[in-house]
């Protein structure tokens, strides 16, 4: 096996939670851990640029949260855990690998968790990087006027959950040309097939209320931080992510031209380059 190889999927049993994680490459590589958005397996950290990074010299983690994918899933509306229970997740899962710290990646709605990590465990974060996030601020800019979500399908309806799935990520995607209709698609697919319930993976997260850090906020961040942020992004236009640089002490900002809510393979390049960049110097 070459050491950008997948290890394959396994489950990981903690405090009565299974959690199916993937990693990609040498475990005594600096370890990133990628934490995807709001109602995303693994899958949304397509394999191919995990495998990038694997290649650059990273030991790679990717996961199913709760109600995705393979890990332990609630009823549909029924979230039996807590937004922090999620984010502590990441931390059970580096606990199992054996991994002290670690570099985290959190996307969307879960720069939440890498909030959280970064200001109340901090001697388990060697870096951080916010994808797609905000502060959260009220002065920022709503959503782009033009973001047209699809009606929520019938659960029940695999067909009709993959049009969702596919018509969501195209408005995401906020018009970039970099947009890969197909490639949605076929992942949509593998996603709705591959999880224990989808139906809960459409709602359950959004029913848990975002818990803050207990000892601070953006301010009292002390690991090294990189904030990357599409051009095109409809849900949280780019003053999100030049709020979140502005609020993070030495915080530095990516900006990946053409891309929207997402990572989109044509701006892997840069993303991959930033990230092994970022995490050179810090320590793991």
């Amino acid at each position: 096996m070459t050491s950008h190889q997948s290890h394959g999927e396994q489950l990981l049993k903690t405090d009565g939670v299974e959690l199916c994680v993937e990693t990609f490459g040498d475990p005594a590589a600096p370890a990133i851990v990628l934490v995807a958005g709001a109602a995303a397996s693994m899958l949304w950290w397509d394999a191919g640029l995990c495998e990038q990074l694997a290649a650059r010299g990273r030991f790679v983690v990717r996961y199913d949260h709760r109600d995705t994918g393979r890990s332990t899933c609630y009823p549909p509306g029924e979230p039996a855990y807590s937004f922090n229970d999620l984010t502590l997740d990441a931390l059970a899962i580096q606990d199992a690998l054996g991994i002290g710290r670690a570099h985290v990646v959190c996307q969307s709605m879960f720069g939440g968790s890498g909030l959280v990590l970064g200001v109340d465990h901090p001697d388990r974060v060697a870096s951080l990087t916010f994808v797609s996030t905000s502060t959260g601020a009220d002065d920022l800019p709503p959503p782009s006027g033009d973001l047209a979500m699809p009606a929520e399908p019938d659960s029940s309806d695999a067909a009709a959950v993959v049009e969702y799935v596919v018509a969501g990520a195209r408005a995401f995607a906020g018009g970039s040309p970099y947009f890969d209709e197909a490639a949605i698609r076929a992942l949509a697919e593998h996603d709705v097939a591959r999880a224990r319930n989808y139906a809960s993976t459409l709602v359950n997260h959004y029913a848990v209320e975002p818990d803050g850090p207990a000892r601070g906020g953006f301010g009292d961040i002390t690991a090294p931080t990189l904030v990357v942020h599409g051009d095109h992004d409809p849900l949280l236009p780019l003053p999100h992510g030049e709020a979140l640089r502005d609020a993070i002490p030495g915080a530095r900002l990516l900006v990946l031209k053409g891309a929207g809510h997402d990572l989109p393979r044509p701006v892997w390049d840069d993303f991959v380059s930033a990230l092994v960049s970022h995490t050179e110097g810090a320590r793991s």
